[in-house]
């Protein structure tokens, strides 16, 4: 299995602390969340991975050169403008490949979550992609049916909400930012470059299974405030 991180975004709501560097190289307790995302990466033998960058990007560059890859195979995807999620991966797979599953994930999510519990979950289900998902709190939530297939998406705030298929949903359950995709979900992509991964899901969802994978929502943090990463500073160890 290869690896993604999403890592080109601007860290808007993270400012100040990004207003000189990108989001992936804020620190908490001195460590980088890249770096601490890449160490979990190799901790479950993930050691092909491919990071996107836009904003600041030869900050991140910089960082991997200085640590000499962490001694494993890290290719940047570079992007002049962001290209959103779904843009951001299909601009990879020219460098992910054709041959395996990838693990995307999010550089500003911290968890405890088992990657290889996870793989496990996707071979067995035979889907197409298996989303790290859980219940908690939020505005946003993909929803699922019975079998926990994707069926929609939610957003309780505004009250929008898009249904590809009406197929008894059961269950709206929070996305936590973690994936697992087959090398098929590259024939679904549109000719569009920019593109969001939630809107390509909803609309593979009606051909495809996209599974609900679900963890403990104790076991995952957001670091999407300068409040949460004082939170995880000290309540969590990594």
């Amino acid at each position: 299995m290869k690896g993604m991180i999403l890592a080109a975004g601007e860290g808007r709501r993270l400012r100040p602390l990004t207003n000189n560097k990108p989001k992936a190289l804020v620190e908490i307790k001195g460590v980088s969340l890249l770096e601490i995302l890449i160490k979990k990466f190799i901790q479950f033998e993930i050691t092909d991975i491919v990071i996107n960058t836009c904003y600041l990007a030869n900050q991140i560059e910089e960082f991997l050169t200085k640590h000499k890859n962490f001694g494993i195979n890290i290719q940047l995807s570079k992007e002049d403008v962001l290209l959103d999620t779904g843009g951001g991966i299909k601009q990879a797979g020219k460098l992910l490949g054709q041959e395996e599953d990838i693990l995307v994930h999010n550089v500003d999510i911290i968890s405890n979550i088992d990657f290889n519990k996870l793989s496990d979950f996707h071979q067995a289900s035979n889907g197409i992609a298996s989303l790290a998902v859980s219940h908690r709190q939020g505005s946003r939530y993909f929803l699922f049916n019975e079998q926990k297939h994707l069926c929609g998406w939610t957003n309780v705030s505004t009250k929008e909400e898009k249904i590809s298929k009406s197929d008894g949903i059961q269950h709206k359950i929070a996305f936590s930012g973690i994936q697992i995709i087959s090398p098929k979900l590259f024939q679904y992509m549109p000719s569009e470059k920019v593109f969001s991964l939630v809107d390509l899901y909803l609309h593979v969802c009606k051909y495809e299974k996209i599974m609900a994978y679900e963890h403990n929502a104790s076991d995952w943090y957001d670091v999407g405030k300068i409040q949460d990463i004082e939170f995880i500073k000290q309540n969590v160890t990594f």
